[in-house]
């Protein structure tokens, strides 16, 4: 185990030249430098971490005082900075830098409310979520093929959000027992990413299937089921599939593929996912465009065929994962604490919140779907009114002895 003492002692032997000052040797707490000549630079491979690349440099600076550059952070004074920026990953620096215009502390606390947002807005799209599903399995009369599509849909949406609160839930826990078990974590991140390719492809699906009921003259849904469910479920396993094997030849692991998703290689997944947003704006775009056109057939006042309009596009918002457009903003672009926290918290309030939003449109404001709760509830409260009148059930008792003993 490294220490300033250990350190000192590595270099107590060191060669100094006659008449140079150098930099006393130094632990920065991650790796111990040498002594160095005063007004020069020296270099070493960054630290093998989580986050970085240990194929590039950090460095220091020794002045021609012989003292330790601090960059004008005066804690630092005295035991020098050690200039890291290099290591971390192109888009984590990008981060880093953002955080060090706004405050870190504030950065800190725009993450943190951020991930309350999160986590309450994932717990209320689960339960909403699952109990859509209760409702779309339970009566036969819902078994069509726009709620097959709506089924997979919330299936691989309730996929991903367990596995994302598992992961989290476990990270608020000091043992962060998945984190610390080798492949167990990779294995956790694997199934929640296949989980939310899955997700996007049903989107796509659902865009597509609406885009075609609208627009196509002659749409013959039923032909087109097999291969949604081929689009929908083993497309995005051969993607992740493709991902895991480029991440483990590739990548070195240095401990459940931390921050992977600041690697280029995360691009084998996040393409085609930007891709389903993007064409999904299209269809949304044309999907409006078709209504508008037949509004004015219609003849409705202008003011009914823009609020028809807009209705509409919003109510599909949500089905064609629309919001998740906000993700492409780049963060960079803030340099105000306010709009950074704008951005984030607005962001994950609609992606994370978007369960509830589908079950919502989808399932509770359905017509077909109330039509079916209150035909249930019609038929238990008839049951139960029956079985609590004494009279009524006499009555139904003679009536069927009735019937018996005519019949015989």
């Amino acid at each position: 185990m490294m220490s300033q003492g250990a350190c000192v002692d590595l270099y107590k032997n060191f060669s100094y030249v006659p008449q140079i000052e150098y930099c006393s040797p130094i632990f920065d707490n991650e790796l111990c430098w040498p002594p160095t000549p005063a007004g020069s630079n020296v270099t070493k491979f960054c630290p093998q971490k989580k986050g970085t690349n240990a194929t590039q440099f950090a460095y220091r600076i020794c002045k021609a005082d012989a003292q330790w550059e601090y960059n004008n952070i005066t804690n630092l004074q005295g035991k020098g900075y050690t200039y890291y920026d290099n290591c971390y990953l192109p888009r984590l620096r990008d981060l880093i830098n953002m955080c060090k215009v706004l405050d870190f502390q504030t950065c800190t606390k725009v993450g943190y409310n951020t991930r309350i947002i999160e986590m309450v807005g994932l717990g209320v799209s689960l339960l909403s979520l699952a109990f859509s599903l209760f409702i779309f399995f339970r009566y036969r009369v819902l078994r069509n093929n726009r709620t097959k599509i709506h089924k997979n849909l919330f299936l691989s949406t309730i996929l991903q959000i367990f596995v994302r609160l598992v992961i989290y839930i476990d990270q608020s826990f000091e043992d962060k027992v998945i984190e610390n078990t080798p492949y167990l974590c990779e294995s956790i991140y694997v199934l929640l990413e296949y989980a939310k390719t899955a997700m996007f492809m049903w989107m796509f699906i659902e865009g597509l299937y609406l885009h075609n009921v609208i627009t196509v003259t002659v749409f013959q849904e039923y032909s087109y089921m097999k291969l949604y469910f081929w689009l929908g479920w083993t497309l995005p396993l051969a993607l992740t599939i493709i991902w895991v094997i480029i991440m483990i030849v590739c990548t070195e692991n240095t401990g459940c593929w931390y921050l992977y998703y600041f690697l280029p290689y995360y691009w084998i997944l996040e393409g085609p996912r930007l891709t389903v947003i993007i064409v999904n704006l299209l269809f949304l775009l044309n999907i409006v465009r078709v209504l508008v056109v037949k509004l004015r057939e219609s003849h409705t006042s202008e003011i009914q065929q823009v609020r028809k309009a807009v209705r509409a596009a919003i109510f599909l918002l949500p089905l064609m994962g629309i919001a998740n457009i906000l993700f492409l903003v780049d963060y960079r672009l803030f340099k105000n604490a306010w709009k950074f926290a704008l951005w984030s918290y607005s962001t994950y309030f609609l992606t994370t919140f978007q369960g509830l939003f589908l079950s919502v449109l989808y399932c509770f404001c359905n017509g077909e779907v109330q039509a079916a709760l209150k035909n249930s509830l019609f038929v238990y409260m008839s049951l139960r009114r029956d079985h609590n009148d004494p009279m009524r059930r006499n009555s139904m008792h003679l009536s069927g002895v009735t019937a018996l003993e005519t019949d015989q």
